[in-house]
């Protein structure tokens, strides 16, 4: 199946699954209304990065991945805060949204697209990404780290210093 084919049968396959949705919401309203008491708004955006990625893997495009990813994955930070009413967290947590790419560009060396070199940028986005968060988490958010987050910007210097170091040996 060439991939104009595929992207079509991707397309074809997320409005059915949206439109039947609203038909049987329409249908039975009950049911509408259940899962909207148990999701917010953020579910639509969460939902937007599922069906992205489903139509990378559908269309046999797997740089699609790393969109889906931080799509889903800013999703997940504003449910978060919604549900907590913690909107101030976006002061530090926008520095996950580097880790979100990272995840994006593993699962896209997972299917096949990157290989290990890929797989290892994303686990490096990862690190640098988690060390900014907690960085930034220490300055503006809760205290992880309190008088100690110093050192995590040391080992994250360490780390790139190297980190090319490594790729020399090899």
């Amino acid at each position: 199946m060439d991939r104009k084919t595929r992207s079509s049968l991707g397309i074809g396959i997320l409005l059915l699954v949206i439109g039947g949705w609203f038909l049987v919401v329409q249908f039975v309203p009950e049911l509408g209304n259940w899962f909207w008491r148990i999701f917010d708004w953020p579910v639509y955006i969460i939902g937007g990065g599922v069906l992205f990625l489903i139509f990378g893997l559908v269309s046999g495009e797997p740089g699609l991945a790393v969109p889906a990813s931080i799509i889903t994955g800013i999703g997940g930070l504003l449910y978060y805060q919604n549900t907590t009413n913690n909107w101030g967290s976006w002061s530090y947590a926008w520095a996950l949204i580097p880790g979100f790419v990272g995840i994006g560009i593993i699962i896209m060396a997972i299917l096949g697209e990157g290989g290990k070199s890929g797989a290892r940028s994303g686990i490096t986005l990862i690190f640098i990404s988690l060390v900014v968060f907690l960085v930034f988490g220490s300055f503006f958010g809760v205290e992880p780290l309190g008088m100690y987050w110093p050192f995590l910007l040391i080992a994250l210097g360490l780390w790139l210093l190297v980190q090319p170091l490594l790729k020399k040996w090899k």
